[in-house]
């Protein structure tokens, strides 16, 4: 055997860990496979079931309409070794090992995708019938709330209420909505897009009270702080995440004000041979000129594929790759299909692409005359077309965006 041979054959005999398994997590492991990794893998999850996908879970799995929605991976036809039901504890970075609750992992390659955990409202727990909706258990507990039709209060007006609000009315709940902003959204969409959806609460049969806030919650109620008791035989928080970091802390693995992963381009942490992908994980954008933190399922599947590569890359000398996506995320809500493209933030111009009010319509952010963001409701073929618009960079014409009827590739200058 040639000595680049033996060299080769050592470097697929590393170990690689990844811990999270969910969406990050197996598309990690399955794109290490697909780049030709003949290594041992091993997936750890910190929870029971066979590795599944989350976003049915606010629809068909919590509707009945579908018992589970694991992935279709053949683990055992891939040797990915599954460790399912585990708890990672801490990281020992210097020593190449995770203490989990049953024993030590050493790993000679790791790959963090622990994703975000669901923020919890103050006071709440303990209180019988406080919910969040992350995983399938709560998912499964949400159920029977929703086939016994009782009153449902939502804490938050973001993607997950809405998305849990359509479901509770589809099942035939009264549902009141209760969101501290003055709008729906308030942290993702400027008050001029979000102020529109506004009206799909009370379209759907919802109360939707915002500027509005909880001041504590008790078994079969909710008091706001102006008094005000709402019944409530489930109570159903919404009210963010935050990436799932703090096994890390002391393991020297640096993290950002917001807790995520600080991960450069080509999703490497700031320890060696360690990676991270998906919610947990910000990573710097060149096409943005800022870090961003996306915690929407494209990312997940997409970022595996890069942390894949820089893994194969650093045992073979290989150029390392970039990981500079258009973020892309969706949202079924209330009879509408809802997408979203790129990254509005530093955007100098908006222009609408229809009326707020109609059943479809765009917005499209602009900036030095170039798309860099998307919202499209009901309006596939916009969304499509100005995601490539976005990837291009190419320069459009203002008036042209505006005009509904013409295809937003036509824009282009």
């Amino acid at each position: 055997m040639s000595e680049q041979t033996e060299q080769r054959a050592a470097r697929q005999a590393r170990h690689v860990v990844v811990v999270g398994a969910g969406m990050a997590g197996v598309q990690s492991a399955v794109a290490l496979r697909e780049a030709g990794f003949t290594g041992p893998v091993t997936l750890i999850g910190a929870e029971p079931h066979q590795p599944y996908d989350r976003p049915p879970l606010s629809k068909a799995v919590l509707l009945g309409q579908a018992e589970h929605s694991a992935f279709d991976v053949d683990f055992e036809a891939l040797d990915i070794t599954l460790r399912l039901g585990l708890d990672v504890t801490a990281l020992r970075a210097a020593d190449h090992v995770l203490d989990t609750a049953a024993g030590p992992v050493p790993y000679d390659a790791l790959v963090l995708a622990t994703g975000a955990e669901p923020m919890t409202l103050p006071g709440a727990a303990g209180v019988p019938g406080v919910h969040l909706l992350r995983t399938l258990d709560d998912a499964a507990r949400l159920r029977p709330v929703l086939d016994r039709q009782h009153d449902v209060v939502v804490v938050g007006a973001g993607w997950i209420g809405a998305e849990f609000a359509t479901a509770a009315r589809a099942a035939g709940c009264a549902v009141t909505v209760v969101e501290a902003a003055a709008r729906p959204l308030a942290g993702t969409l400027p008050a001029e897009v979000a102020a529109p959806m506004a009206a799909w609460y009370a379209d759907s049969g919802a109360e939707l009270l915002t500027g509005t806030r909880v001041d504590r919650v008790e078994e079969g109620a909710v008091v706001l702080d102006d008094g005000r008791v709402l019944p409530a035989g489930a109570v159903v928080v919404g009210i963010g995440a935050r990436p799932a970091t703090r096994w890390l802390a002391g393991s020297g693995v640096a993290l950002g004000p917001d807790g995520s992963v600080t991960a450069d381009s080509a999703l490497r942490t700031s320890v060696p041979d360690v990676y991270a992908v998906g919610d947990c994980a910000s990573f710097p954008s060149a096409r943005y000129g800022t870090r961003l933190l996306v915690h929407h399922w494209d990312n997940a599947l997409q970022g595996p594929r890069t942390a894949a590569a820089a893994i194969m890359a650093a045992q073979g000398g290989e150029p390392l790759p970039v990981y500079d996506p258009v973020p892309y995320f969706w949202s079924e809500q209330f009879g509408r299909f809802v997408q979203y493209a790129g990254h509005h933030a530093d955007a100098d111009t908006l222009v609408w692409r229809g009326d707020g009010t109609d059943a479809a319509w765009s917005v499209c952010w602009l900036r030095d005359g170039a798309l860099v963001a998307v919202l499209a409701v009901g309006r596939p073929r916009d969304l499509a077309q100005g995601r490539r618009l976005i990837g291009s960079g190419a320069a459009l014409d203002p008036e042209r965006v505006a005009d509904p009827a013409v295809p937003l590739k036509s824009a282009a200058l």
